[in-house]
């Protein structure tokens, strides 16, 4: 079978994790009244899930690390699905809580995963952008899953929702079964590899730019419906085409960042990737309340949104192969860390009307991650010529 179907079936089933953990921002005023609980109680879905999932990536490497991929990815997007259809029946707020938290527990193992996967199934130096277009699943789910969620959650429910996704998941499940080689196995990660992940710089500087920029990317991210009706009166089908404009955007982006990054190199991608989310969310920040300038902020910022993890990734498995599968699980982690930070901090500012503070929030973080990314530069020459 040639290797493009199974990347393809790994891509897929990240659109499938993507939509898991997104799912709750694209139906958050749906749920808030569905379920008769505040939007930071909605959101607080989102900031569960990421707590989960930050502890459970790293675990989850470790303990799974000599299984079949084929196995182990495939049972990960069943849970994933039976997960789907126990939220679609949840009688209340605390046993959607449960259903989620329980489902992304195990759901938490299949990007990091299926990056490292990728990376066993091509060539070195086909790796980054191997790597690249297994996470395009979660730029898929930006420009096409959370707008349709956002669309059907509210003209349909999102107890219905829960249900398609449900299907979906059991589709994935399926494709990776098909497509991906059976016997694949990675590095096995132990105690001792922990360690040397910990006494590796420019790893652990790349960890904390993943958290730092998602965590002020998810402080407006998962209150863009709430905070686009409040600031600028914007309805449902206005609030979709937002998530559109931004998950085409970072659809486009990763492709770009995919095409450019054998040339350039991932250090200047990501470079430009975290510039333009910089960008996007001051743009935002200066034109809130006037539509037209948040639209193109929000359209500047996804060109940046999935291009940034891509080569986060990229540069972790070229930094250190050997350390790929413990690296890369932790920078899912990271993540998520930043999605349960960045959640919680906007819930906290939405609830006392602060939507300027959230936007502020946001920039601060960025520049953040850009002024430590200076820092990596300095690699060595060997890791220098794997394309960092």
């Amino acid at each position: 079978m040639p290797p493009r179907f199974a990347l393809t079936s790994l891509m897929l089933g990240n659109f499938a994790v993507a939509l898991a953990v997104l799912a709750p921002a694209g139906m958050i005023l749906e749920l808030s009244r569905g379920l008769s609980v505040t939007v930071r109680d909605a959101g607080f879905l989102i900031t569960a899930g990421a707590v989960v999932l930050c502890f459970a990536s790293p675990i989850s490497a470790w303990l799974t690390s000599r299984f079949d991929r084929r196995l182990l990815l495939a049972a990960s997007l069943f849970v994933l699905a039976v997960g789907h259809l126990a939220s679609a029946f949840a009688p209340d707020y605390y046993s959607l809580l449960a259903a989620r938290v329980l489902m992304l527990a195990v759901g938490a193992l299949y990007t990091p995963q299926a990056a490292g996967t990728a990376a066993l199934i091509v060539s070195a130096e086909r790796r980054a952008g191997a790597i690249s277009y297994v996470f395009l699943g979660w730029s898929l789910a930006t420009a096409v899953g959370v707008p349709l969620i956002n669309l059907v959650a509210a003209k349909v429910g999102w107890r219905e929702t829960y249900a398609a996704l449900a299907v979906l998941g059991l589709i994935a499940t399926a494709l990776l079964v098909i497509y991906l080689p059976r016997g694949l196995q990675g590095a096995p990660v132990s105690l001792a590899t922990w360690g040397a992940v910990g006494r590796n710089r420019l790893i652990v500087l790349l960890l904390a730019i993943t958290a730092i920029q998602v965590s002020g990317q998810f402080a407006i991210l998962t209150y863009a419906s709430p905070l686009l009706f409040k600031i600028a009166g914007a309805g449902t089908e206005t609030t979709s085409l937002f998530f559109a404009i931004f998950g085409v955007s970072g659809f486009v982006g990763n492709i770009i960042a995919t095409k450019i990054v054998p040339t350039i190199g991932a250090f200047r991608t990501s470079a430009l990737s975290l510039g333009s989310i910089f960008v996007g969310l001051l743009i935002w920040v200066l034109g809130e309340g006037t539509l037209a300038l948040m639209g193109a902020g929000i359209l500047v910022w996804g060109l940046g949104f999935a291009a940034a993890n891509s080569m986060q990734q990229a540069r972790l498995a070229a930094a250190a192969p050997e350390l790929a599968s413990a690296s890369i699980a932790l920078n899912t982690s990271g993540i998520y860390v930043g999605q349960a930070v960045g959640s919680y901090l906007g819930g906290f500012l939405i609830m006392r009307e602060m939507f300027t503070a959230m936007g502020w929030t946001a920039v601060a973080f960025l520049l953040a991650a850009l002024v430590i990314l200076v820092f990596t530069r300095g690699a060595s020459q060997a890791v220098h010529q794997r394309g960092v």
